[in-house]
């Protein structure tokens, strides 16, 4: 019990944003990150051995007595936990401050019994924990832990509070003003490539119609993750697979020294005009993207699948027509003549391009999400109901 009690207490720093509590000022820097490993602390002591958070304890009057409190509940269906269930209760003894006071997670354990003000003075100090979890709510949180390494999904909500006064007695009497804050703790999923593409073997049913393709892809739980995507030419004749063509001279990034293009938090990416070597009719390419996450352990990458795709062959004597991403895919999903009785040569939306603007069940959606929509309805997992085009 001690141990996730240790790991949970350093984990609820992150609940804190600047607050005032009588004359006493918290303000500082939080950190965040995609996942937080266990390893990352010491089941021994509690230390932590990277930044949660820095920030600076003040008053507009000194001396004053300062009490800290924190509270932590976790929801987590994943454990089926599924009411708000308390973690732990943590105190401190008050303490006085005559000077500012700052505070590194990585200076404090639960064995840490003097921390220092900002001229260098010790002032003492004690932590107390209280165990409030049910014991069954524990073992599960545990066997979580030692299997993924890491907390389990849910919901964490901190309470973060301080007391204030001129006397000691004062200060231990006070009521708290109480900041509260939750953090949702999701495992990012793999990342699916949604188009263009696929298997190497079918690059015949995945062609496109540009050199400029929409690159789309997702990955759900990944809202933090810096996003990087490579582009090369599959040449069979150099080639035996796709992660050698991957590895090969890349179209994208331009740069040979870089293996990935950094292109932000996205999950979508059109083809640079420049930047970028240009693609080719009638040749086939491959693609990859990856994840960076940022944890408390360091970087973790997620990378892709490699998904190819044809550049349709102009001098081929098939058509040429440019069709927007979402109009490709319906080219597959549709029968021929239902395809060209809407977009065919002088049909109603002969040359339509969406705006953008897109409703899946009555909500308001993006590219990505019809995008994959419609390879799910390619691929035989979902069907079309209604569609329905306004101007």
């Amino acid at each position: 019990m001690k141990f996730v009690s240790r790991a949970l207490f350093y984990i609820c720093f992150l609940a804190y944003l600047p607050l005032k509590a009588q004359n006493v000022t918290l303000t500082g820097t939080i950190y965040d990150y995609a996942t937080y490993y266990v390893s990352s602390f010491d089941p021994q002591t509690g230390a932590s051995d990277f930044q949660l958070f820095r920030y600076t304890l003040s008053s507009d009057s000194y001396p004053v007595w300062i009490k800290v409190t924190f509270r932590a509940t976790m929801l987590s269906p994943a454990l089926g936990i599924n009411t708000e269930t308390a973690i732990l209760d943590l105190y401190t003894s008050p303490f006085p401050l005559e000077h500012d006071i700052i505070l590194d997670n990585r200076d404090l354990s639960t064995t840490t019994t003097e921390l220092r003000d900002v001229t260098g003075a010790p002032i003492n100090l004690s932590v107390y924990i209280q165990d409030v979890i049910d014991v069954a709510d524990l073992n599960a949180m545990l066997s979580s832990i030692m299997t993924t390494g890491r907390l389990a999904d849910g919901n964490y909500t901190f309470q973060f509070g301080v007391a204030s006064g001129s006397t000691e007695s004062a200060c231990e009497s006070a009521s708290p003003i109480f900041e509260t804050r939750t953090i949702v703790v999701e495992s990012p999923s793999a990342i699916n490539l949604e188009y263009p593409g696929g298997a190497l073997s079918d690059t015949s049913s995945t062609e496109v119609f540009t050199t400029y393709p929409l690159l789309v892809w997702s990955s759900s739980s990944c809202n933090r993750c810096a996003s990087f995507v490579r582009v090369a030419e599959f040449n069979p004749s150099v080639h035996s697979s796709v992660d050698e063509a991957i590895q090969d001279e890349r179209r994208l990034p331009f740069d040979q020294a870089q293996e990935w293009e950094n292109i932000g938090i996205v999950n979508s990416y059109q083809y640079p005009l420049s930047g970028a070597l240009p693609l080719e009719y009638g040749k086939v390419y491959v693609w990859q993207v990856k994840h960076e996450l940022t944890t408390t352990a360091g970087s973790d990458e997620l990378l892709s699948p490699i998904y190819a795709f044809r550049i349709q062959d102009v001098a081929s004597g098939t058509t040429t027509t440019s069709y927007h991403p979402i109009v490709r895919i319906l080219q597959q999903v549709l029968s021929e003549d239902q395809f060209n009785s809407l977009f065919g040569p002088s049909a109603v939306l002969d040359g339509f391009s969406p705006s953008g603007s897109y409703r899946i069940n009555g909500d308001s959606d993006d590219l990505s999400a019809a995008i994959s929509l419609l390879n799910q309805i390619t691929n035989g997992t979902a069907s079309i109901t209604n569609v329905e085009v306004q101007d």
